[in-house]
């Protein structure tokens, strides 16, 4: 059983945070097909922007998990304060994210771009960890490039500046979601620390979860863009490790697990950003077939009570279609 800190987490799969996709109602479907873990969206240092709308949403707690918020900056003072406001409102892991490969975070280097600056990332965990005193864990990628994988030093570094527990991508910050994940290095880091640590990148199977697993000696697995639209891919990979196997869903239950997700965010958000927000998740629900008509007329649907119809009907009328993709 993998713990962080005195949270022992009910399964090795967890979700990985994904800025505008792991919002509260996707959190709970994926905590409720088996999730582990799951941590919220990336929220910016600098709380004094955090009276916006949208951070008040990406701050929004389930009472019925463990309440995991992941900051990223670079500025260790500005790191350490988002870290305590965080715990004082709740949170009860903080997770760094230094494993994002955008140009642009925080509107300054940040995420996986401080790879290249040990020193800084030192003073950033060091901050952070003192700040709390809650567990905080920490998200990276292998390296600055594949000519500059230096994951295991900076593996080590967090766990001496008391990091609990370790996510690493299979890819680089120059890769960025270019090619194939490469585990070896996220195997050597395993090898260098004691810390519980989740192999991440191109797990989209329970087989592949296993095959990672084995290669890496992970601890766990961290599972991200290949859970939009397939929550229950928690489910078939709990299975996996456990030497089961379970079906994929019915026809039944992927449209009830859309149709409750749907509605969700149209709780959530309201209705007119719920619609918005409806349209990309709707996407990935369906994106084994060809749907691209569906999906234009989806897209123009202004009312909530439209876009639940629109499903049920698409349901009725491409049952098989369904059906022979899922086989």
């Amino acid at each position: 059983m993998i713990q962080i800190g005195s949270h022992k987490l009910p399964a090795r799969a967890v979700l990985a945070p994904m800025a505008g996709i792991t919002d509260l109602p996707f959190r709970r479907l994926c905590l409720q097909f088996g999730a582990g873990l799951t941590v919220s969206e990336m929220l910016i240092s600098n709380s004094d922007l955090w009276h916006t709308r949208k951070s008040h949403l990406r701050l929004a707690k389930d009472d019925d998990a463990v309440r995991a918020v992941q900051i990223a900056g670079a500025d260790p003072e500005m790191m350490a304060d988002a870290a305590r406001r965080c715990a004082d409102m709740g949170a009860q892991i903080i997770d760094i994210n230094m494993g994002y490969p955008a140009k642009k975070v925080c509107k300054k280097a940040a995420g996986s771009a401080l790879l290249r600056e040990p020193v800084l990332v030192e003073s950033i965990l060091r901050a952070v960890t003192a700040a709390v005193e809650i567990p905080v864990s920490l998200k990276i990628r292998t390296g600055w490039s594949p000519e500059h994988r230096n994951g295991v030093n900076i593996a080590r570094l967090a766990e001496d500046c008391g990091i609990a527990s370790l996510a690493v991508h299979g890819r680089t910050r120059a890769c960025r979601f270019n090619g194939n994940a490469e585990y070896d290095t996220i195997a050597e880091i395993k090898q260098a620390v004691a810390i519980p640590v989740f192999a991440n990148g191109d797990i989209d199977s329970a087989e592949k979860a296993l095959a990672v697993l084995n290669h890496t000696g992970a601890d766990g697995i961290m599972i991200g863009r290949a859970a939009q639209g397939r929550p229950w891919l928690f489910r078939e990979i709990n299975a996996g490790l456990e030497g089961r196997h379970v079906a994929p869903p019915s026809l039944g239950e992927r449209r009830d697990v859309m149709l409750a997700h749907l509605k969700a965010l149209h709780r959530f958000y309201g209705e007119h950003q719920g619609l918005r927000i409806a349209r990309k998740h709707c996407a990935w629900y369906l994106q084994d077939i060809n749907n691209v008509d569906f999906r234009r007329q989806f897209n123009r649907l202004e009312d909530a009570s439209a876009q639940l119809d629109a499903v049920q009907s698409f349901f009725e009328q491409h049952g098989k279609k369904l059906q022979d993709a899922a086989a």
